[in-house]
């Protein structure tokens, strides 16, 4: 089983304020996240897709996926 983070945790390893991932999730363009009850959370597995996902290989090509 993968590493379970809570929102302020995803939102250091991303190096983002969590209310960045907040507004990301209301708007769906943030990464996979787990609802528990209450709860948020998010796999690790899933951060790193997120990030793997965002990889460029020029400034126009960042822009074109943004």
């Amino acid at each position: 089983m993968g590493e379970n983070l809570k929102t302020e945790e995803a939102a250091e390893f991303l190096q983002v304020k969590p209310a960045t991932l907040e507004q990301w999730r209301w708007s769906g363009k943030g990464p996979l996240f787990v609802k528990l009850g209450r709860s948020v959370m998010y796999r690790k597995a899933d951060l790193d897709a997120f990030i793997a996902a965002r990889v460029f290989g020029s400034t126009t090509e960042a822009q074109a996926g943004a």
